[in-house]
Parts: structure tokens; sequence; C-alpha cells
């Protein structure tokens, strides 16, 4: 029994000792609520910190900063020494020059719609036997939404459809009568007589609509999450009517028919007070 206490008091003083050089964090505040930012999937987003209030006066070049989305570190900077998480890799940065006045804002470019959760903002400062603390400054919950749409077109027309990101992988169909979704386009696939990617812009053209065509298309990112939704009419009559984003853009087409008809009924008109006035 001895000899079994001596093994757990070796066991956690080792652990003690090995992990005297880690981050110990504070708890979190019982009122730090945090800051609702709403952003479109393939927009830049600003998560807002500022360390000031935390510290008092530290140089850019001593500021340790880390941002995590709970358990995972998402990104840490001390100085111009820099460590980004893989799914963020290239996509996230807090300008070092913006950190002598306190800004230690994180920029997340290209967000997805997978980067979806809670955000929280630390300092790193030293304290005694070379252990560091974090103090918290800033919590902030991300929203990222898709885009859906309703379009329509006549036949013959081309529709260019947005991809929005880099990170969008694939687009799926489903027609009209159907339930199926059948897989339209692969990134990485040639183009056909049909579907052309641009060679530059995130844009998917779908070439000489038909009436089989009319249905609804998604575009998915590399983990099948919607990154944009759009329901595409083609009719002979869509050309004075389309609908994107939910805004409507209604051209003038009808407005030669109503002035051509208002002239026909002032004509009418006319013609009958003549014809009463002789009698």
């Amino acid at each position: 029994m001895e000899k079994v206490l001596m093994l757990l008091w070796l066991f956690l003083y080792l652990q003690c000792f090995l992990t005297g050089n880690l981050v110990d964090s504070f708890a979190l505040p019982s009122g730090a609520h945090p800051v609702p930012i709403i952003s479109m999937v393939g927009s830049q987003v600003v998560l807002p910190c500022s360390w000031k209030g935390s510290q008092k006066e530290m140089t850019p070049s001593a500021c340790h900063i880390q941002w995590m989305s709970p358990p995972h570190t998402v990104f840490e900077q001390l100085g111009e020494d820099k460590w980004q998480a893989a799914e963020f890799e290239g996509r996230v940065e807090v300008p070092l020059e913006k950190l002598s006045s306190g800004d230690c804002s994180l920029i997340i470019k290209d967000v997805q719609i997978g980067d979806t959760g809670r955000y929280e903002s630390f300092i790193v400062v030293d304290g005694v036997r070379s252990k560091s603390s974090r103090v918290f400054i800033q919590s902030v919950k991300l929203s990222v939404t898709d885009y859906k749409s309703q379009q329509s077109y006549k036949p013959g027309e081309d529709l260019v459809l947005e991809l929005y990101t880099s990170h969008s992988f694939a687009v799926v169909f489903q027609s009209r009568n159907s339930s199926v979704w059948e897989s339209l386009w692969k990134r990485g696939d040639e183009n056909t007589e049909r579907l052309e990617k641009h060679p530059q812009f995130e844009q998917l053209t779908i070439k000489n609509l038909r009436s089989s065509d009319e249905g609804i298309y998604k575009v998915l990112d590399e983990n099948d999450l919607s990154v944009s939704t759009v329901q595409l009419y083609v009719e002979e009559n869509s050309s004075s009517f389309r609908i994107h984003q939910g805004h409507e853009k209604i051209t003038a087409d009808a407005a030669p028919t109503s002035s051509c008809s208002a002239l026909l009924l002032m004509s009418v008109l006319l013609s009958c007070f003549q014809v009463f006035h002789l009698y």
C-alpha cells in the first residue's frame, strides 16, 4: 500500500513539474456575454479585441495574443512568431502594426460556414517560476450564413452561378419534378459544352438553358455544407422579372405595353365623344 501511495505521489509531483511552464487559464467572467458577429460565406470578418483594458503598457513585440474556439486554439502570436490551426491556415491574422494601439482583433478571410461558433481572445503574461497565465479579453459569437436566391431566365440564356469562395467544392442539382440530387460539377472537372468554370473568378456558367434545367442548385464546400442555394425558373416570358437574393429586379419591358394600352383607350373614348356630339 505504501508503494502505491509513493508512486501516486511521484506521479502527481511529475505532473505538476511538467506542466509548470504551461499556460494556466483564468476563469471567464460571469458577465462575459459574447459579441454577436454575422457574416456571409466567402467574405472577410473582423472579430473585435482590445488588450489595453487588460494590461497597462506593452510593446507589440512582447504582446502574446491567443484566440481560441474552445477547446481548440485558432491563432497565437508573439511578436512576429505566429501559429494557425490547420483549418484556418492562410486565413487568419492579427496585424502587428495595430497591436501598439491595443487592437488585437482577429481577421478571418474567406470565412466559411464551418467557422461558425464562439471565439475567445486572451493575452498571455509571464508569471513567477516561468509560469504563464492567460488573461481573458473578449468573447465573440460568429454566425456565417449562406446565400439564397431565386432567378428566372428564358430558354437559351446562360446562367452564371456564383461559387463565392475557393473552398466551394461541388454543385448539385435537383430538377423540378424529382427528389433526387444529382452531381453537376466538382472542382477540378474539365469544362464541357454547357458547363464552364471561369479561369479567374469563382463562377460556373451553365450555357443554353433548357426547361429541363429548371430546379434547385446547391453550391457545397468540402464538408458538404451549403454555400448557396439557387431556385431556377426557365420560362418563355421570364426576361421581364428576376429575383436575386430576395431583391426584385423588374425590367422596363412592360412599360411600352402599358403606354400603348392607355393611348388606345383614350382614342376609343375620344371617338365615342365625337359620335355622341354629332347626335
